[in-house]
């Protein structure tokens, strides 16, 4: 939920600088709280700082990337980002478990915390865009002569979007005191923008789905260690950090329809087979490798829809900017939609646990695969219909 306020004040304020530092500053104190606490309130008021950061950290550090990369790029930009995220998560358990067995707990949060020192420092390094830009600004206005004046003027005086489109997306009327602090919750009325939450929902889901199961599946088909399980998420992870980057150039190459179209669709008898390994035709020396083939195959999936719902909400949100400028201000409403974002996200990841938890005692594993995969095959239509207009 601290998401939507979080975007809000960036945005507001417009410096970035000052809200991120502070999400890391929640995260320095939760950390703390976490190795210190002796307390069941003490480590909830951990948590609750610690999602409060994340909250933070996310909503502003996507509208940072997308200010310094451009909407050209910034698929290829998050899949750089999601590849190291997923990294992290995938070295971090490992790493956590060595340090906790080696040298106990205390190792494992001071070295939290000194990673979360470095990241604060190096944020205090990091040049504001807005500033970068009008050193630019004022570095070739000064440089430039009376051709590249006359050029200036001829571009100043194109519209930023096709008429047809600007009608589209002009905000007419008067406006509500409310919807003009939040500009953002005009990009609601476009189905493109309501698809690309759904996605995200949907994408939230699915991930959650695999981390609340896959130990329990484990266990149960193929008495698997907590070690085992662990290394058994790599199949999953493993594709997500290998293809991030290259699926974000997709998107930018071939736009936001296609790639979620063809993830979701491919992703739809992916998770169908997720029930393949428990069956009896299946040698049961062979179980693990083809629950690991499975998994990969899904882990393909997930990194190819990583990305379209995110890059599609922030395309739509462009549009309108260009189209009502004076309304979205300055410094745009980039924080207020990726809070949006965040808070659909992890809306999925409170969800999926609970749907794929009622499905797999009601359904056994395969079936909860098999709605799941119908649930892709159905944002995967939805995709196509609604996503990336032709304009």
């Amino acid at each position: 939920m601290f998401s939507l306020p979080a975007g809000y004040l960036a945005d507001r304020l417009g410096c970035r600088r000052l809200i991120y530092l502070a999400g890391l500053l929640l995260l320095l104190v939760a950390t703390a709280l976490f190795a210190f606490g002796r307390s069941i309130l003490v480590l909830i008021v951990a948590r609750v700082l610690q999602g409060m950061s994340a909250a933070i950290v996310w909503s502003v550090g996507f509208a940072m990337v997308l200010e310094s990369v451009g909407k050209e790029k910034f698929g290829e930009a998050l899949g750089a980002v999601y590849s190291f995220s997923t990294i992290a998560e995938l070295t971090a358990p490992i790493l956590g478990g060595i340090l906790y067995d080696a040298v106990g707990i205390s190792a494992v949060f001071a070295i939290a915390m000194g990673i979360t020192s470095v990241d604060l420092i190096m944020r205090l390094l990091v040049i504001e865009h807005d500033v970068a830009k009008d050193n630019m600004d004022s570095n070739e206005s000064y440089l430039s002569g009376e051709e590249s004046e006359s050029a200036s003027h001829a571009t100043e005086n194109e519209p930023l979007l096709p008429r047809d489109v600007e009608i589209k997306y002009k905000v007419c009327g008067d406006t509500k005191s409310w919807l003009r602090a939040m500009p953002v919750l005009y990009c609601f009325r476009n189905a493109s923008f309501l698809m690309s939450m759904m996605t995200s929902f949907t994408q939230a889901m699915i991930i959650s789905m695999f981390d609340a199961t896959i130990p329990t599946e484990a266990d149960t088909l193929l008495r698997f260690s907590s070690l085992q399980v662990g290394l058994l998420f790599i199949a999953l992870v493993a594709p997500c950090t290998i293809f991030g980057w290259f699926c974000g150039r997709l998107v930018d190459k071939h736009g936001t329809k296609y790639i979620s179209t063809i993830g979701y669709g491919f992703l739809a008898p992916c998770l169908a087979l997720m029930g393949l390994p428990s069956l009896d035709v299946i040698d049961r020396n062979i179980k693990a490798i083809v629950y690991c083939i499975v998994l990969a195959l899904d882990g393909v999936g997930l990194a190819i829809i990583n990305l379209p719902g995110f890059v599609e909400a922030s395309d739509v949100m462009k549009k309108y900017e260009a189209a009502n400028p004076a309304l979205f201000g300055d410094h745009g409403c980039y924080a207020q939609l990726y809070g949006f974002n965040s808070f659909f996200f992890f809306s999925g990841l409170t969800a999926g646990p609970l749907v794929s938890g009622f499905l797999k005692d009601h359904l056994g594993y395969g079936g909860m695969g098999i709605r799941f995969g119908i649930a892709s095959a159905a944002v995967a239509i939805l995709s196509y219909m609604f996503m990336g207009e032709d304009l």
